[in-house]
């Protein structure tokens, strides 16, 4: 098994996973870019995720401080 909380994961899921959790609004809030405030949709969210870096980074760390309570 992996030490990485990232292995297997694609970003389809992690994003599925944190829109289920928190939702839209405080997904945006917590992350402050426009494709998660400004009429969001997951398709919408990955095409931005997958070319910008810094964006997919602070979801990623977001998604691994989420799991954290639920080990």
């Amino acid at each position: 098994m992996s030490a990485d909380p990232l292995h297997g994961k694609t970003l389809e899921m992690i994003l599925v996973f944190l829109v289920d959790f928190y939702g839209w609004e405080k997904l945006g809030s917590l992350i402050r870019i426009n494709c998660f405030t400004d009429n969001p949709s997951i398709s919408s969210s990955l095409k931005f995720l997958r070319k910008t870096d810094w964006a997919r980074k602070k979801v990623e760390d977001l998604y691994i401080k989420s799991m954290e309570p639920l080990k």
